[in-house]
């Protein structure tokens, strides 16, 4: 008996993480300031592309690293691993290197930039997404991508380029490991912006894009709402 009703309350936890929602931060009306982001999924991990304009206006350690970068009108952000997100041979080479990155608690890691010229949705061989946000939505998502930057007197400090890519990482001060992947790190950011996310689900890329479409759909009823005639 007491072994039923211990397995029923592990079994009761374990659907309650599941479906945790951690609510965002809601704005309503018209965002006369709009800034629109994307989310582009490559099938099992998420990267955020930023207008640069938007980056550089608010200034501080961000703006600093986006400045460093070759020229491009966005900018992707990612975050991952220090070893196995910079290396970039075929991935049957790095499957030892992947289980440590997952399984070794404290891996340290790393903040992606890479500029790029053209939409990045436009040319993006998987699943993208879009949402718009206020100016203030944008600042707080930005600060949360600023928050996991490592710094040195306050500078940033970019540890891994690679040959012949405009991409750079730089230090972080968060670490990697099956706890807090990629993915869970994305839906962060996303979450900081507004975006209401489900913490554990957000292990894969697709529940990150569901959360960013459900979002951006819940936005648009709003806007249609308020442009609505008035019943008074």
């Amino acid at each position: 008996m007491i072994r039923a009703v211990i397995l029923a309350a592990l079994i009761g936890a374990a659907a309650a993480l599941w479906t945790w929602t951690r609510p965002g931060e809601a704005e309503t009306g018209v965002p006369r300031d709009a800034v629109v982001v994307q989310v582009l999924d490559n099938g099992f991990h998420t990267d955020l592309a930023v207008p640069r304009a938007a980056l550089m206006r608010r200034g501080g350690p961000l703006a600093q690293a986006t400045a460093s970068l070759a020229p491009g009108d966005w900018i992707l952000i990612g975050w991952g691993d220090a070893r196995f997100y910079v290396d970039q041979s075929p991935i049957v080479d790095r499957l030892p290197d992947g289980a440590r990155a997952f399984f070794r608690p404290g891996n340290a890691s790393v903040v992606m930039l890479d500029p790029v010229r053209v939409d990045p949705g436009a040319g993006h061989g998987g699943d993208v997404a879009r949402l718009t946000l206020t100016r203030a939505q944008f600042d707080r998502m930005a600060a949360r991508v600023e928050q996991s930057l490592a710094l040195s007197d306050g500078a940033v400090r970019i540890v891994a380029a690679r040959p012949g890519d405009d991409a750079r990482f730089f230090a972080s001060r968060e670490t990697f490991s099956i706890g807090h992947l990629c993915n869970h790190w994305t839906a962060q950011v996303l979450n900081a912006a507004g975006v209401p996310v489900r913490p554990v689900r957000s292990i894969t890329s697709a529940e990150v894009m569901r959360s960013v479409r459900a979002a951006e759909r819940a936005k648009d009823l709003e806007r249609k709402l308020d442009m609505g005639p008035s019943r008074d």
